[in-house]
């Protein structure tokens, strides 16, 4: 906090220095000992005085304006406007819990007025105020979100969790929003808590539909799903998953496996025959109505194609293993696949035999022993099939000689 500050002092002159606070996540972090990248300020500065030192306006369509620069070694600094020093306590007073709502001038000084320090220990979220989330909504998502990284709403906040129609109050919000808290969960070391707080509080249905139809769907026969519901075994396989990696892509597609499951009649329950293909084909429009990166569309989409087959991987031919493994290298999943297949069913997939078909899928020509000029020779429709039987070869030959 000591090279932050003086960074500050740097950053802007003398004269501006008592109308400048840290706030937020960056005090809450250091007094928790904890580091923090990005910044948040308060700050009694006029326009001028905020361009100078290399902020510009950001206006957000449902957000208060904030002046905003970066930082290389800091990360994001946002500011956001006062006009006048006074208003401090009142910008407190209007933040979410007050955890985050203490600040710390530049002489080190620390302003608590809501008495946040004390709830810092107990890793306690309390609403600022009692109308803390009818003022921003999303607010819900970050306590559940803190949740996820262990911290609890205190009773009384989780009261006025249950109290409101977040139906209606959601309503509005851009989906975005939701996002950015639903992958900052799924970096958490509990993110599987977030979902069900969702289902608990009726929380974002709006957002996240399929997440709240799942709970009324069987995961399968009881004898391979004695957890019963859609719900809880999605939820049970992100669990597994989170032990087995902090990449938030995989712990997503882990959650979202089963996503084809959804669109099974329920005249055929408990079976769900085809949700492989029927999940490739709902991954696109999901992960794009999320506004999720284009990587997430991808690997959700063939994790759901391809995990039931590998789940089945004693059953396969060495020509479906090699395909198999190619597709995965080609969507990105390589690594993501084995994990949600052995997160789905409970037990370890045989890595060893996994590795060698990637490792043989990526070979090339000249690595397969194929000559090329005997390839360039061949009609080119018939070129995949030698190449696919010479893969097939290696990986048998391999498998014989580890």
């Amino acid at each position: 906090m000591n090279s932050t500050i003086a960074f500050l002092k740097g950053l802007f002159p003398p004269v501006c220095h008592d109308r400048i606070f840290l706030v937020g996540g960056c005090v809450r972090d250091m007094l928790l000992d904890k580091e923090s990248r990005d910044l948040d300020l308060a700050a009694a500065l006029s326009p001028g005085e905020f361009m100078a030192a290399g902020f510009r306006l950001v206006e957000g369509k449902s957000t208060a304006p904030i002046w905003f620069r970066y930082d290389a070694d800091l990360g994001k600094i946002e500011a956001t406007p006062l006009t006048g020093v006074a208003d401090l306590a009142a910008d407190l007073a209007g933040r979410d819990f007050a955890a985050n709502a203490i600040a710390m001038g530049l002489g080190g000084e620390i302003i608590d007025p809501l008495e946040g320090r004390r709830d810092l220990g107990q890793r306690l979220l309390r609403a600022c105020s009692p109308g803390s989330f009818l003022a921003d909504p999303l607010r819900i998502f970050r306590a559940l979100r803190f949740e996820a990284d262990g911290w609890r709403m205190s009773p009384e906040t989780e009261t006025l969790a249950r109290e409101l129609d977040w139906a209606t109050h959601l309503a509005p919000i851009p989906v975005e929003r939701f996002t950015r808290e639903m992958l900052k969960a799924l970096e958490s070391p509990e993110p599987e808590r977030f979902f069900r707080r969702m289902l608990e509080l009726k929380a974002g249905e709006g957002m996240l539909p399929e997440l709240f139809r799942m709970a009324a769907i069987p995961a399968g026969p009881l004898f391979h799903h004695p957890e019963g519901d859609l719900f809880t075994h999605s939820i049970q396989v992100l669990a597994r998953a989170t032990e087995r990696t902090t990449a938030p892509l995989s712990r997503f597609c882990a959650l979202f496996h089963d996503l084809g499951k959804l669109t099974t009649d329920p005249a055929d329950y408990p079976k769900h025959h085809g949700h492989d293909k029927a999940g490739f084909a709902m991954a696109h429009s999901f992960c794009n109505r999320l506004r999720l990166p284009a990587e997430y569309r991808t690997a959700l989409a063939w994790t759901s194609r391809l995990h039931a087959t590998l789940n089945r991987w004693a059953e396969l031919r060495g020509a479906t293993r090699v395909r198999m493994a190619a597709q995965a290298l080609k969507a990105g999943i390589a690594v993501i696949l084995p994990l949600v297949s052995s997160a789905d069913k409970g037990v370890a997939v045989e890595l060893t035999e996994w590795e060698r078909a990637v490792r043989v899928a990526r070979m090339s020509a000249t690595e397969l022993g194929i000559d090329l000029e005997h390839l360039e020779a061949m009609a080119a429709e018939n070129r995949p099939d030698l190449i696919l039987q010479k893969r097939v070869e290696m990986l048998r030959k391999e498998s014989l000689n580890p």
